[in-house]
């Protein structure tokens, strides 16, 4: 479609309404040159939201491919779409929406730039450069003006991104989230241990003078680095889960059989049906991922008696050789089972082949009983209307405060060895397949 706004020289901004009008290996390309390339950036994972009609107009997620070009060439992209609503977002704005409609104002459709059901943080605002960034975001705003939207958001952005948004002028916001780190406190294994696969070199160059963090050798080694009552708590939760008889096998890739993939669509589909609500997304976009992007996932599957009763899915970043928790569900209920299948058993995974990080995701301050600690993560808004956009700024900057003084209060409840006495609570076994609206760990 074309967008009734000029281009801004040089470039040309062309506007599609289905993510395969847009060239994938261009698409591709811009993503592959970005300092936090997430796969769920990638064509495929964008095309099979929308083929699979997870994310589509008759959900409420109508696409709005941005692109910018010049000679020819895709010089910056995003994905945007025009919402009917704020489900599958994880920046929550419920609040602005009914400010303004108890002040007449209609607040959908609103613009999005984001991943749907994915919050992951990185790059959002695809672009050859910084200049051609800069118009991206100028582009997205004049789209949004010349559209009559309320508003314009952009979720989970890397830092790039983030940038480029405060240049324009776009209010900042800050949420956060909960990350694991292969780095274990000293460069030194334990006596005998062998180096993790692939793990960092110095591993491999005990004499190196480099500072970089060392891996963990293994999950012994990871627990080590945890307060005494962390790793008495692991342990007794991983105890309880082998004695009730269950174990957990895993399937990387093209590994994960269709039987695999049709029994953890039934755990993910149990976790909304049990809260009232359909799944996000369909069972032909798993298909989509299975034949489309089988390299990025890892699942693992509980059994007891020789029958499946619950899985998690990893999405999979082989490049950066990071881990996501993304999906989670049970047929049975067992305590403890959502940490052995969510938490210890991908940290296990990550640290054997020697992957650098695992993002747990959105909310759950349970995770960093489980070493998953604290991370800021960074959005950007725009409101047409001067006053609201007033409003909120103020109300920003006021949440700012009280992000900053809650990370400063996880960061004195740190799981990990130190000096100080450590006064965070454990959190008992429970089933926790509710965390979240996606079912996400």
């Amino acid at each position: 479609m074309n967008p009734h706004v000029p281009p801004s020289p040089p470039w040309q901004i062309r506007v599609f309404e289905h993510p395969a009008e847009v060239p994938a290996e261009a698409w591709d390309a811009l993503l592959a040159q970005e300092p936090d390339p997430s796969p769920f950036m990638r064509h495929a994972y964008l095309s099979a939201l929308h083929d699979s009609g997870s994310a589509t107009p008759a959900t409420g997620w109508a696409p709005r491919f941005v692109t910018l070009w010049q000679d020819g060439a895709l010089e910056a992209a995003c994905p945007l779409y025009l919402k009917a609503h704020s489900y599958g977002e994880y920046v929550f704005d419920w609040a602005w929406a009914r400010a303004y409609e108890e002040h007449g104002l209609r607040y959908y459709p609103k613009g999005l730039v984001a991943v749907p059901f994915t919050p992951v943080p990185g790059a959002r605002l695809l672009a050859r450069d910084d200049r051609a960034r800069a118009a991206l975001v100028q582009a997205l705003i004049d789209l949004a003006q010349a559209w009559q939207l309320s508003s314009l958001h952009l979720l989970f952005l890397q830092p790039h991104d983030v940038a480029a948004c405060e240049q324009a002028g776009l209010m900042q916001r800050h949420t956060v989230q909960f990350h694991w780190r292969n780095e274990a406190p000293t460069h030194q294994r334990p006596p005998g241990s062998p180096p993790p696969v692939q793990a960092d070199a110095v591993w491999s160059n005990p004499t190196s003078d480099r500072r970089a963090p060392a891996a963990f050798a293994d999950f012994e080694h990871f627990l080590a680095s945890l307060q005494q009552d962390k790793r008495k708590k692991i342990r007794q939760e991983r105890r309880k889960v082998a004695d009730a008889g269950v174990t957990v096998r895993h399937a990387q890739g093209p590994a994960i059989s269709a039987a695999d993939w049709d029994f953890f669509y039934r755990c993910y589909e149990r976790t909304y049906l049990e809260h009232g609500n359909a799944p996000y997304l369909s069972r032909d976009f798993f298909a989509r991922m299975a034949s489309d992007m089988p390299e990025n996932w890892l699942l693992f599957i509980a059994e007891r008696g020789g029958q499946p009763i619950a899985s998690s899915l990893i999405g999979l970043d082989a490049v950066r050789r990071v881990a996501y928790g993304r999906y989670w569900g049970a047929l049975e209920r067992v305590d403890c089972l959502h940490f052995e299948v969510c938490y210890y058993q991908p940290l296990a995974w990550c640290i054997r082949h020697g992957w650098q990080r695992f993002e747990g995701g959105a909310q759950g301050e349970h995770k960093m009983a489980r070493a998953l600690l604290p991370v800021p993560t960074h959005s950007a808004h725009w409101l047409a209307h001067p006053a609201f956009a007033d409003a909120v700024e103020r109300y920003l900057a006021r949440e700012a405060g009280q992000i900053e003084a809650y990370m400063a209060h996880l960061a004195q409840r740190s799981p990990l060895k130190t000096d100080g006495h450590n006064t965070m609570p454990d959190t008992p076994c429970a089933d926790r397949s509710g965390d979240s609206r996606d079912g996400r760990p």
